[in-house]
């Protein structure tokens, strides 16, 4: 298999009460293209561990900081372009009191409860923060 690159990327799933916090991105050429619902993602800086990342990603997309962090899963896999992506996968339960201030990259919010999740087809990658939603929140 010839690889071409690999990118490292860390997601998190931030849930509060029974709802999930998807986002859209202003942004569509950082994040392969695609457009629709993500969950709040970027890729690892060098050097940088997933944890830090996802730490990165929450105050810096979202205003949020000092939550408790669990790594869920970690993702490997072989995309179309042919470079190699292992994704960590992390959740975290904010209080009632915590509040969301989306950054100038984030284009929109949303809170769905988790037996109403956006169709598929609305959430970039073929609904692929849908099936994490799901492994991770089972």
């Amino acid at each position: 298999m010839d690889l071409h690159s690999c990118k490292l990327i860390a997601d998190v799933t931030v849930s509060k009460s029974d709802k999930v916090l998807l986002v859209k991105y202003t942004d569509n050429n950082k994040y392969d293209l695609q457009k629709g619902w993500f969950l709040p993602n970027d890729l690892l800086e060098f050097g940088e561990h997933p944890e830090d990342a996802v730490i990165r990603i929450l105050k810096n997309q979202l205003g949020i900081e000092n939550v408790k962090l669990t790594l869920g899963d970690v993702e490997s896999f072989t995309s179309n372009d042919k470079s190699w992506h292992i994704v960590f996968h992390y959740k975290t339960n904010l209080s009632e009191d915590t509040d969301v201030v989306p950054e100038k990259e984030i284009s929109e919010t949303g809170w769905f409860e988790l037996d109403s999740l956006p169709d598929a087809k609305e959430v970039a990658h073929h609904g692929w923060a849908l099936f994490t939603i799901k492994t991770l929140l089972k």
